[in-house]
């Protein structure tokens, strides 16, 4: 199985082209995520915040919406596929790659979250709660609710 799920920020706006195959050209969208490992030990026994800088492709309409949506230090989660890859650069040394291809991608905060991920939902979607903890239904909309007596 080969499968990956990322979650982390844009280190810059993604790079959109378009491909020339046939009538109706598809969206290739590049962005690298910038993604916090958990701590690693400092050779001082301190502990050091360390980040892997992912290289991810998105095609078509997922690239089109990373194209509109997504900027620089945006937080997302992606979920893919890794793809490696190599090619002979100009001085003929072999480089090897490794992509993540992405299959399904998300925004990971509120745009209001100012990028500091402590996100607070606004009070308009607090629902009031009853004396037992739970949201009070309002009247008349009972028999709406699937899993309802």
């Amino acid at each position: 199985m080969n499968k990956v799920i990322l979650m982390g920020r844009l280190t810059k706006d993604p790079e959109v082209r378009y491909s020339q195959k046939g009538n109706d050209p598809m969206a290739v969208a590049k962005y690298t995520l910038a993604v916090d490992r958990r701590f690693s030990r400092g050779g001082n026994g301190s502990d050091q915040q360390t980040a892997d800088f992912i290289r991810c492709t998105a095609f078509g309409k997922a690239g089109e919406f990373a194209e509109k949506y997504f900027h620089k230090g945006t937080k997302i989660a992606v979920t893919g596929r890794i793809q490696t890859g190599q090619y002979q650069d100009k001085d003929g040394k072999t480089v090897y790659t490794t992509d993540v291809i992405v299959e399904d991608q998300e925004f990971a905060e509120s745009k209001n979250a100012g990028g500091n991920g402590n996100y607070q939902a606004p009070d308009s979607f607090a629902a009031p709660a009853g004396d037992d903890g739970f949201m009070n239904i309002p009247g008349g909309i009972e028999e709406e609710i699937p899993f309802g007596n």
